[in-house]
Parts: C-alpha cells; sequence; structure tokens
C-alpha cells in the first residue's frame, strides 16, 4: 500500500512540474504583443496628457478666481484706509 502511494504521488509531481514545449517558442502572438503593447502605451500617453491638460485648465481658471478675489479685498483695504483718513 505504501509503495503503491509513493509511486502514485511520483508521478503527479513530475507531471506537475513538466513543461510545454509550445510555451518555450517564441511565436507571432509574443511578437503582437509587443506592438498591441505599444499602441496601448500611446493610448494610455495621449488620455493622461489630456487629463493633466483638464486639470491644468481648471487649476489656471481657479488661480484667475483667486487673483480676482486679491484684488477685490484690496480695493476694499485701500477704500476703508481712505475713508478713515
Amino acid at each position: 500500500m505504501l509503495a503503491q502511494t509513493i509511486r502514485t504521488t511520483s508521478r503527479i509531481s513530475v507531471r506537475a512540474f513538466s513543461v510545454s514545449r509550445a510555451a518555450l517558442l517564441d511565436g507571432s502572438i509574443v511578437q503582437d504583443k509587443g506592438s498591441f503593447s505599444e499602441k496601448e502605451r500611446a493610448q494610455e500617453t495621449a488620455y493622461i496628457k489630456a487629463h493633466e491638460a483638464e486639470q491644468l485648465k481648471k487649476l489656471r481658471k481657479k488661480l484667475e478666481e483667486q487673483k480676482q478675489t486679491i484684488n477685490d479685498l484690496e480695493k476694499e483695504i485701500d477704500n476703508i484706509a481712505n475713508g478713515k483718513k
């Protein structure tokens, strides 16, 4: 019984670690994957640039709003300072 278990276990172990020859070959799928990843990388780069441009546009708009707020507050300070004199 023990000998039969050892034989069965050793067969399973050998099968589990076998490597197929197809996995070791470089076929057209591997080469096509390179061009696909290049396209994917290019699309991702274009998306990131567009997203960053949109964020930059929003930040510039917010900066202009803040500058306007600062100018309004400076005018109010000048009016209060001139009014007291």
